[in-house]
């Protein structure tokens, strides 16, 4: 080869190097995504938390990826998948499934962008500054969960006003237990009926709780917002129609699965709102900028069957305020 012809070789591929670099597609940001429950009995929201992210135009495994991170009902192992995904270096970490997941978030990382939704209150647990200004990193939806017990309690009266007893089931390790309780307590006391609770802080414990209920002669329940609870739904309502107990449940999974009635906020919709803050923060806003969404859509959902196996009528004013009625 002629050295004119070497060199001109040599400095065609120099200049092609910039261009050939600058082609590269850039690393696609990844989402860490901390849950406490089980991938089957969060499909649905998980499918709304991603139809938010893709309003923001983000759309998994086209321009961003989500790594997945489950708990499975074991709060105690939320803090090591936390570190797990700093460790990866994530874009965004997102915390769902109640304010535990949030709290551990919190305690792995105090730069990392965090988007979490927590059905107590986010301040007092030390999330966030205020919810008008989070402040620091971290910004989400804060739930009325642990606020609706009262209410839970106040239709199971309507329902079964001749229950001598009403009851409730929760799960000790929640970090909202507190509020829960207090809130619960209230509504008794409230409505002037004795209450009683019953603890299962793990899936192995249900059985066993839902035993004792039956001994002691309860006939109406509130089964707590707990992810554990979710996770069992369809354990939950067996139990609840095998002792022919009248069960409120938070959520409406449990009675699209046979279960008598929920009330409570509609989780769809607090996952989709996470995951339009997620993309937000994706195109650059700061998680201290963007306020501390309330979510105050809740929804009455009736299962007319279960209700005529138990041999309960509905008060009609009561099936007039549902936003749904099973038959």
């Amino acid at each position: 080869m002629r050295r004119r012809e070497f060199l001109t070789l040599v400095g065609g591929a120099t200049a092609a190097w910039p261009l050939a670099a600058r082609a590269q597609p850039a690393a696609m940001p990844v989402i860490g995504y901390l849950h406490s429950g089980s991938p089957k009995a969060f499909e649905r929201v998980v499918a709304a938390f991603r139809k938010g992210l893709n309003d923001t135009g983000y759309v998994d495994g086209q321009n961003v990826t989500i790594e997945y991170r489950w708990a499975e009902g074991h709060f105690d192992r939320l803090p090591a998948l936390a570190a797990d995904l700093v460790h990866r270096e994530v874009a965004v970490l997102v915390a769902l499934g109640g304010a535990t997941s949030a709290v551990a978030a919190k305690a792995a990382t105090a730069t990392i962008p965090i988007v979490f939704s927590s059905g107590g209150d986010p301040v007092a647990l030390g999330v966030v500054s205020s919810l008008s200004r989070p402040g620091g990193n971290a910004t989400g939806v804060s739930m009325l969960t642990a606020a609706l017990g009262s209410k839970r309690l106040e239709i199971l009266h309507q329902v079964a006003p001749t229950a001598g007893v009403l009851a409730a089931i929760v799960n000790p390790n929640n970090s909202t237990i507190e509020a829960q309780l207090k809130d619960l307590q209230d509504g008794a006391s409230a409505l002037g009926v004795q209450l009683k609770i019953f603890n299962a802080g793990y899936a192995a414990e249900i059985d066993a709780a839902f035993a004792e209920i039956a001994q002691a002669g309860v006939s109406a329940l509130v089964v707590g917002a707990d992810p554990i609870y979710l996770d069992r739904l369809d354990q939950l309502v067996a139990l609840a129609a095998r002792h022919k107990i009248s069960a409120i449940y938070e959520w409406r999974d449990y009675v699209e699965a046979g279960g008598l009635m929920s009330y409570g906020t509609s989780l769809a919709d607090a996952y989709r709102q996470v995951g339009s803050y997620t993309g937000r923060i994706l195109k650059g806003e700061k998680p201290s900028d963007l306020p501390v969404i309330q979510s105050t859509k809740v929804e009455l959902v009736i299962n007319l069957k279960a209700a005529k196996a138990l041999g309960l009528v509905f008060p009609l004013g009561l099936l007039g305020r549902a936003d749904e009625v099973i038959e």
